[in-house]
C-alpha cells in the first residue's frame, strides 16, 4: 500500500484466519491503526527530540474491546539506527520499550514490525533498511521481537490514545518519521482467561530435604467461557526427584503432566508436588510449569509455546544454601600415550560451521556444527562466531586460543549440536569448556554430552566449576563467570573407548524464555591413541561318521569334522591387511566347497570358493585353501569387531 501523506489515521480490520490454541481453533479480529504524518526532514534528533522530549505519534481507538495482542511497525528513516530508543505507550499509562541504543545497532533506518511472536529479536537487525516518502508498508521489511514483551498490554481496554516516542540519544545524525502501524488484536466470544501460579515451601532448602511446590490454575472470574481438559506441563527438573504428591486431578511424575479437568469462571484447581533436593550446597535450580492444553482461547497466552512471560507460566527458583568448590577430574590414563588437539596451532575461518584436521599420531579429526538460532558478530570475541579466540581464558595464565559458539537462540528449549567426529577410536578423552555459567533474564548455560562407539552411547564424566553444577553427563549454570575466570569450567573425560563426541549447547529453567546472547567455548582436546590387539581361537565338532551317521557322532576314520576359525580385533585400533592360516594335520583331507565366511562362527553363511582369487574375496572377507594350508584374510578389521571362517574335513 503506498502511504498517503494527507491522511492523518487510516483504520483497516482484518479477519484472521483461524488461529491454533493448543487442540482448539478460535477467530480473532485484528484492528490496524496508522499514523502517516511526516516528521521534518532530519527532524528526529538529539537536539529536537532527545528522550526527555521525545518525538510523538498518536493513535486514536474509539472502540471499547479488550486487548488480546500488540504489534507496531515503524518506518523511520535515521542515519545511524543505534542512536533510537523507542516506547508504546497505551491509553492506560504502561510503557513498553522497544528498542535501545544497545540493541539497535549501527545500521541505518528502520523498516519493521514488532512481535512478540517473532523468531528473531531486535538485536538480530544488522542490515540496512529502505524507509523514504515513497516506501510501501506494510507490509513491513522485517520482524523482530522487541526489547521489551508487548504482551504487558494484554488485557487492557483498547479505547483511548496509543502513543509511540521515539528520541534520540547521541548527536550527529538525524532522521525523518514516515508512518507507523498499530495492531490490537481482540479476543473472540468464546475465550478462558487461565493463569498458574506456584509456591514452594521453602526456597532455600539443604541438599537431602524434601520441598513441597503447590501449582494453582485458575480461569479468571470475567471468563465468558468454563475450559475443559486442561492441562499443565511441570515435570520436575534435574536436581529435584519426586516423592509423592496430591490434589484435584491426576500427575504423571515420569511425564510432568497434571490432567486438571474442567475449570468454570473463577475456579482454581491446585497441585502438591514432594520432592527431593539432590544438588549439593550453592546451586540454584528452577521449576517452571506451564499450562499446556485447554478447550478454548486464552486471549493473553497460548499453552504451551514455552514462553515465560504469559500469566499461563510459573516458575519457583531454589537456592541451596553454602559454598560452592570446584571439582577435581579424573586423570585421563592412555597406556598408548595421547595426542593433543592444540587449537593454538589449528586455523578455523571465521563463520565456519565445519572443519576438517589430521592429528599427529591419532588420526582425522572432524567437527560440525549445527545452530537453530543465530551466530553472533563480536570483534571482542574473534568476529563472526563459530571462531577461534582468546578473549574467555578459562582462568589460564597465558590465554589460549578456543573455539567459541557466541549465539543468540530463539528459545530456552533450543541447542547448539557440535559433532566431534572421530577419524579413529580413542580408548579415552579430556577437554575443558569455557563458561558454562548464568546472568539473570538473560541465559543459564546448559551443557549435555555424550559420546559414541560404533553407535553405542558412551557417557563422560564432567567436572564442574564454581559457577555450574552437573547432573549426569549435563553442566548447568547458575552464577556468572567472567572471560578470565576458570569458574565456569567443566572438565569432559572420558575413560572408554570413543570414536564421536556430541556437545549440546543451551540453556536450562533458569534462563527466560527467549534467552539474549551467550557464549561458551571448548579447549584442547587430549585423545589416548588406539591400541592394536589381536586374537585367534579355533574349535571343532564332529558333524557325521559312516556308523553313527548324524546322531551322536565320533571322531572316526571317515568322519566329518567342522572347524571354526574366529580372529578378533579386541584393541581399539583399526587394523589392515589381517591374514591368518591353518596347516591341516595330515590325519584329514579337506571337503572341497566346504569354506564359508562372517563376522563370527555363528554368521560365517557366505560361501567361498576354494582359491583365494576372484570376487568372493571381497564380501569383505576372502579365503582359500592352497595345497593343504587353509587361508583367510580381511582388508581393515576395525576395535572389536571379528571374522570368521568355517570348513570341513574327512578324517583319514
Amino acid at each position: 500500500m503506498i502511504r498517503a501523506c494527507t491522511a492523518l489515521f487510516r483504520l483497516l480490520a482484518i479477519a484472521l484466519a483461524v488461529l491454533s490454541f493448543g487442540s482448539v481453533a478460535g477467530a480473532q479480529t485484528v484492528t490496524r491503526y496508522t499514523n502517516t504524518t511526516d516528521s521534518a526532514a532530519g527532524g528526529i534528533n538529539s537536539s529536537a527530540t532527545p528522550c526527555t522530549n521525545t518525538f510523538k505519534r498518536t493513535f486514536s481507538v474509539g472502540t471499547s474491546f479488550t486487548v488480546a495482542d500488540v504489534n507496531v511497525g515503524v518506518l523511520v528513516a535515521h542515519t545511524y539506527r543505534g542512536d533510537l530508543a523507542m516506547f508504546l505507550r497505551s491509553p492506560a499509562g504502561t510503557r513498553i520499550q522497544l528498542t535501545d541504543s544497545a540493541t539497535a545497532g549501527a545500521a541505518q533506518n528502520f523498516n519493521a514490525l514488532f512481535d512478540d511472536e517473532a523468531s528473531a529479536g531486535i538485536p538480530t537487525y544488522t542490515a540496512n533498511a529502505t524507509a523514504t516518502a515513497t516506501t510501501s508498508v506494510p507490509p513491513y521489511a522485517a520482524t523482530f521481537r522487541p526489547l521489551n514483551a508487548l504482551n504487558a498490554f494484554d488485557g487492557q481496554n483498547a479505547s483511548g490514545t496509543w502513543t509511540l516516542e521515539i528520541c534520540d540519544q547521541y548527536s550527529g545524525d538525524s532522521g525523518t518519521f514516515y508512518q507507523a502501524d498499530l495492531y490490537l488484536t481482540q479476543p473472540p466470544a468464546s475465550y478462558a482467561d487461565l493463569s498458574l501460579g506456584m509456591t514452594a515451601s521453602n526456597t532455600a532448602p539443604s541438599a537431602g530435604s524434601n520441598v513441597t511446590f503447590t501449582l494453582t490454575v485458575t480461569n479468571a472470574a470475567a471468563s465468558p467461557t468454563a475450559a475443559s481438559g486442561v492441562t499443565v506441563a511441570g515435570l520436575l527438573p534435574p536436581g529435584l526427584t519426586y516423592v509423592s504428591h496430591s490434589g484435584t486431578g491426576t500427575y504423571n511424575s515420569a511425564t510432568g503432566l497434571w490432567s486438571v479437568g474442567s475449570l468454570t469462571a473463577g475456579q482454581s484447581r491446585s497441585l502438591s508436588i514432594v520432592a527431593t533436593v539432590n544438588v549439593g550446597a550453592g546451586t540454584s535450580i528452577a521449576f517452571d510449569a506451564e499450562v499446556s492444553a485447554s478447550s478454548v482461547v486464552d486471549f493473553d497466552s497460548t499453552p504451551g509455546n514455552g514462553s515465560t512471560t504469559e500469566d499461563d507460566d510459573a516458575s519457583v527458583t531454589l537456592a541451596v544454601p553454602g559454598t560452592r568448590t570446584a571439582g577435581t577430574p579424573p586423570m585421563l590414563i592412555c597406556p598408548n600415550g595421547s595426542s593433543l588437539f592444540d587449537w593454538d596451532s589449528q586455523s578455523w575461518a571465521a563463520g565456519n560451521t565445519t572443519g576438517s584436521y589430521s592429528l599427529a599420531g591419532f588420526g582425522s579429526i572432524g567437527f560440525t556444527i549445527v545452530n537453530p538460532g543465530l551466530f553472533l558478530n563480536n570483534a571482542t570475541y574473534g568476529g563472526q562466531s563459530p571462531a577461534l579466540t582468546n578473549a574467555i581464558t578459562g582462568g589460564l595464565a597465558v590465554p589460549q586460543m578456543a573455539l567459541i559458539q557466541l549465539v543468540d537462540l530463539p528459545s530456552r528449549n533450543t541447542v547448539v549440536t557440535s559433532t566431534i567426529a572421530l577419524g579413529n577410536v580413542a580408548e579415552g578423552a579430556q577437554f575443558t569448556i569455557f563458561d558454562v555459567d548464568f546472568a539473570a533474564n538473560q541465559f543459564a548455560d546448559k551443557v549435555t554430552v555424550t559420546g559414541r562407539l560404533n553407535g553405542a552411547t558412551v557417557l563422560p564424566t564432567l567436572t564442574n566449576g564454581i559457577a555450574n553444577y552437573v547432573i549426569g553427563n549435563s553442566a548447568y549454570g547458575d552464577a556468572l563467570s567472567t572471560d578470565t575466570q576458570a569458574n565456569g569450567n567443566v572438565v569432559v573425560t572420558f575413560a572408554a573407548p570413543i570414536d564421536t563426541i556430541v556437545l549440546e549447547y543451551g540453556d536450562h529453567a533458569l534462563a527466560p524464555g527467549d534467552p539474549g546472547q551467550q557464549g561458551i567455548e571448548i579447549h584442547d582436546i587430549t585423545l589416548c591413541r588406539p591400541s592394536a590387539s589381536i586374537s585367534v581361537t579355533k574349535v571343532s565338532a564332529v558333524i557325521s561318521d559312516p556308523v553313527n551317521l548324524a546322531s551322536a557322532p565320533k571322531a572316526i576314520p571317515g568322519g566329518v569334522m567342522e572347524y571354526c576359525i574366529l580372529v578378533s580385533n579386541t584393541g581399539t585400533a583399526t587394523l589392515t591387511n589381517v591374514t591368518a592360516t591353518d596347516p591341516l594335520p595330515p590325519h584329514v583331507t579337506y571337503v572341497p566347497g566346504s569354506l564359508t565366511s562372517g563376522p563370527s562362527c555363528a554368521a560365517a553363511t557366505t560361501a567361498e570358493d576354494d582359491d583365494a582369487t576372484g570376487a568372493d574375496e571381497g564380501d569383505p572377507f576372502g579365503a582359500g585353501i592352497s595345497g593343504t594350508t587353509i587361508g583367510a584374510a580381511a582388508a581393515t578389521l576395525t576395535g572389536g569387531a571379528s571374522f570368521a571362517i568355517k570348513f570341513r574335513t574327512t578324517i583319514q
